[in-house]
């Protein structure tokens, strides 16, 4: 092939509307954390969309120069799409064949990417267009692909099912969609329009579970007898729909029913063992259990203590298998940490607090890692010198929240205190100077709303 008609193969490839145009991975995001997001941390996994996901798959392989597997997954999303969509396999396909036509003209074989570009030009003159068609199927599928990949890119992905519910109102397919998306999208407390749109999502799909439990999700602060009911009749309907049970878990997490969401986690890790996501809410479930008889029961009768001890090591084995998976969960650490502190393993503790302080953290998450740690400093090694140390870096860090307040306080009383003893104390008085620097109103202790609150309700503030 001459370099003109490459030129304008390239030229064609460009106008498809396929994974290899829609642009989904975000520029700073590596692709471990492409796959890791679409295929592990997202909990929308629904098996009526297995064409999708293999072809999101197929990208994928691509992107790691696994051409061949690539074609492998196209292959298994054409068998899907004539299994699921026998009256529809032409605009189903669409596509299927330009992911086609992209992988094999990255392996250099351009007769074969030109003989799927016909394929799609074949289905796009019927509409008087060339490569690139509007239609509710594509723009439903493009849908789909930026719900499970993209980054902080929700609004483009409702766009594509507004677009697809414009030609097609009472799509089942686009009304589901178009929900999730305003489900991801829409701050709490819920609005009436978004929970109607959910409400609308399961007229038309009531076989739909994940929506049911979005809905419960949505209506669990106003009407939480209805919403138990929605989430137990979507597990009943679908027992193994991975999503419906990662989602009920979540609802179960949410209105204190860590028992059941115990429950259902383990139910999911059956199917999915190596996903450190599960691991790690389940080690969460358990950590919260041991946090709530810290808080509220006597731990020094042989019965609060042995129960502790039941929950405390389910809690490490999650949370370790999580880490062992994926290093780079955040707060999996730290968790870790606090609970070896728990039970005085404190070498073990300062391990996982520094592999904590080694991820790349966000300003908030990396304020709570300086409270705990300074805590465990203070409460436990009795080292006043390096809690003081992480509590300035904790209050240094530029943002108004609850752990910055806390930080700030335990330094004042810790310089008076030392002033109490000694008026002249030098590093009372630095520490002074340095809360005057760091005065509030200069990013400081203003909580930011549904931002988890460390507390410091148990001796060792490093566990909360």
């Amino acid at each position: 092939m001459s370099t003109a008609s490459k030129e304008s193969l390239e030229s064609s490839l460009q106008q498809l509307k396929c994974h290899f145009t829609w642009n989904l991975r975000a520029e700073d995001e590596s692709l471990d954390e492409f796959e890791d997001r679409v295929f592990n941390k997202d909990e929308f996994q629904n098996s009526e969309f297995k064409a999708t996901m293999c072809n999101l798959l197929a990208y994928v392989k691509h992107c790691r120069g696994l051409n061949e597997a690539a074609l492998k997954c196209l292959g298994e999303a054409e068998d899907f799409i004539r299994q699921q969509h026998p009256d529809q396999i032409e605009i189903k396909s669409l596509v299927t064949w330009g992911n086609y036509a992209w992988v094999y003209y990255h392996m250099g074989q351009l007769s074969k990417a030109q003989e799927y570009l016909d394929k799609v030009k074949q289905v796009c003159k019927k509409f008087s267009s060339p490569y690139r068609i509007e239609n509710p199927v594509l723009d439903c599928e493009e849908g789909w692909a930026r719900l499970k990949c993209t980054k902080n890119q929700n609004e483009r992905m409702k766009v594509c099912f507004e677009k697809a519910l414009e030609k097609d109102p009472k799509n089942p397919e686009s009304t589901s969609g178009w929900a999730i998306a305003n489900y991801r999208l829409d701050d709490w407390p819920a609005s009436n329009d978004y929970i109607d749109s959910l409400e609308q999502a399961i007229s038309l799909s009531p076989d739909n579970t994940y929506v049911k439990v979005l809905l419960a999700m949505k209506l669990e602060e106003v009407h939480e007898n209805r919403a138990k009911e929605l989430v137990e009749e979507a597990l009943k309907k679908d027992p193994s729909a991975i999503d419906t049970m990662l989602g009920a878990a979540k609802f179960y997490v949410k209105v204190h029913d860590t028992d059941r969401a115990i429950q259902l986690l383990k139910k999911a890790l059956e199917s999915m063992p190596n996903n450190a996501y599960v691991h790690y809410y389940l080690g969460c479930c358990y950590r919260s259990k041991v946090l709530h008889i810290l808080n509220t029961e006597e731990t020094t009768s042989n019965g609060n203590r042995e129960k502790l001890e039941a929950l405390i090591q389910p809690a490490l084995n999650h949370l370790r298998k999580a880490e062992d998976i994926k290093e780079m969960i955040e707060n999996s650490c730290s968790h870790l940490a606090g609970l070896y502190v728990t039970t005085k393993q404190y070498e073990e503790a300062d391990y996982y607090f520094q592999k904590e302080f080694n991820k790349d953290l966000r300003p908030l998450p990396k304020q709570l890692l300086h409270l705990r740690y300074g805590n465990f400093q203070f409460y436990e090694r009795k080292c006043e010198d390096r809690a003081i140390y992480h509590y300035m870096e904790g209050v240094k860090i530029n943002r108004e929240s609850k752990p910055k307040g806390k930080m700030r306080d335990k330094l004042r009383k810790l310089a008076l205190r030392r002033l109490s003893r000694d008026e002249s104390d030098p590093e009372a008085l630095r520490i002074l100077a340095f809360l005057r620097e760091h005065r509030e109103g200069q990013g400081a202790d203003k909580a930011s709303e549904g931002e988890e609150d460390p507390g410091n309700r148990v001796p060792s503030a490093s566990l909360e």
